[in-house]
């Protein structure tokens, strides 16, 4: 047995699972990119204030499942829990928002919430994240979920539904909280709840206990008291989803876990993965620049769960890495082989290849199981007769076929096959 193991619910991801990791995580990064995103590396540790106001105390995030830590300098810091806050607060401190509007960034990493590990849920949660900030455009709205949609079908994914709704802004949801509050407040809620209601009463409409769903079904909706300009800015929203043929469903019950939420308001879920069936989310979030001492600018984001999405493909039975892990592997039959191949790898892999060999003494029957295992398309065998004659021989792994070339044209050769 071994002396350590991962911390409870962080996973790992070992091969030939974390090539499926990898193909989601690069898939959804690159459907970002394609849409004029740019990369963005952040810490994974924060001021806790940061997290604190940022994302709401009345949160469970804030409130339960923050890792929080006092530094060998006394500072309080906190590992990430999600990654807009972070964002939001490198903009502001490097200026970004003082130039061409909106500032479009994408991130991806892991973030930590201290929660009860269940398959999809973890402690350590791998996420890809995009913000879009400085304009309240509904169109820019339509663009974020339409990065995420486009993500997904990328890498294959079919099953999975739009959920969308508009939370509403500072005209609307005072006057709405103040229903929902008044409704809350004849139900026979327990204290935990009943205070959490005090603070933020959307959040009792996200709890997942049944008793509580049942009690909260015919609480009053957001959606049923938008002002004016936040049910205009959520129907242009729809037309542009329509435009750009992303399908959704209007859910006036959607809340999210995020004290920063306006507007626009959305969530992916698939029905494959069960209870826990969200695969990513995100909204607008008006006032958090402010509220983090910026400018008062607007902005939109997603994060889109990896773990979650590498789930979602098994559940339709898609395969996200395809292909072998090398295109080429070189099988040596003597030290002196060996060494010529070691650099007629080299000069593959500067010609963009994918290439492996066979280290150690293997016996060429082990050798080109080797090979076959490795999923590689070409074999380079390279005995005592090749290596005298300068040549080297070119195996075709698929049709079986193989030919015989100068060590000074293998790599055209292989190319050759490659693209053949």
């Amino acid at each position: 047995m071994p002396d350590f193991y991962a911390p409870k619910g962080v996973p790992d991801y070992v091969p030939p699972v974390s090539r499926q990791f990898a193909a989601a995580r690069n898939g959804l990064i690159a459907a970002a990119e394609r849409a004029g995103y740019q990369p963005i590396e952040l810490p994974v540790f924060e001021d806790t204030g940061l997290f604190a106001r940022g994302v709401g105390e009345s949160t469970d995030v804030v409130s339960k499942e923050m890792y929080t830590f006092a530094d060998r300098g006394g500072r309080s810091v906190t590992l990430r829990p999600e990654g807009t806050a972070g964002v939001m607060r490198a903009v502001i401190e490097h200026g970004l928002d003082r130039g061409a509007l909106p500032v479009k960034l994408v991130y991806a990493g892991p973030f930590f919430r201290y929660e009860r590990p269940q398959a999809g849920r973890y402690r350590q949660l791998q996420q890809v994240g995009i913000e879009a900030i400085g304009l309240d455009d509904p169109a820019l709205d339509a663009e974020v979920i339409a990065v995420a949609d486009e993500g997904f079908r990328s890498l294959g994914l079919s099953g999975f539904r739009l959920d969308i709704t508009s939370l509403g802004d500072a005209n609307c949801r005072p006057a709405y909280r103040e229903k929902l509050q008044a409704f809350l407040a004849a139900l026979p809620l327990d204290e935990a709840t009943r205070e959490r209601a005090e603070v933020n009463p959307l959040r009792v409409l996200d709890d997942k206990r049944p008793e509580v769903q049942a009690l909260v079904a015919d609480a009053p909706l957001m959606a049923d008291h938008l002002c004016a300009e936040c049910s205009e800015h959520f129907e242009s929203v729809i037309a542009g989803l329509d435009a750009l043929g992303v399908a959704h469903v209007r859910n006036p019950r959607l809340v999210r876990g995020l004290d920063y939420y306006t507007k626009t308001t959305f969530e992916f879920v698939h029905p494959g993965l069960g209870a826990q069936s969200g695969i990513g989310g995100g909204g607008r979030y008006d006032g958090l620049m402010a509220q983090l001492g910026g400018q008062s600018l607007s902005g939109i984001g997603f994060g889109i769960g990896v773990d979650r999405t590498v789930l979602a493909a098994k559940a339709e039975g898609v395969e996200l890495a395809t292909g072998g892990r090398v295109d080429v592997y070189g099988v040596p039959m003597g030290a002196e082989a060996k060494a010529v191949l070691v650099g007629v790898a080299g000069k593959l892999r500067a010609a963009g290849i994918r290439v492996d060999l066979a280290y150690g003494s293997r016996a060429l029957k082990t050798a080109m199981k080797s090979a076959d295992a490795s999923g590689a398309r070409v074999a380079l065998v390279l005995g005592d007769r090749e290596l005298a004659a300068g040549e080297v021989v070119v195996k075709d792994m698929v049709a079986g076929d193989q030919q015989t070339v100068t060590l000074d044209a293998v790599v055209e050769s292989v190319r050759g096959l490659l693209q053949g």
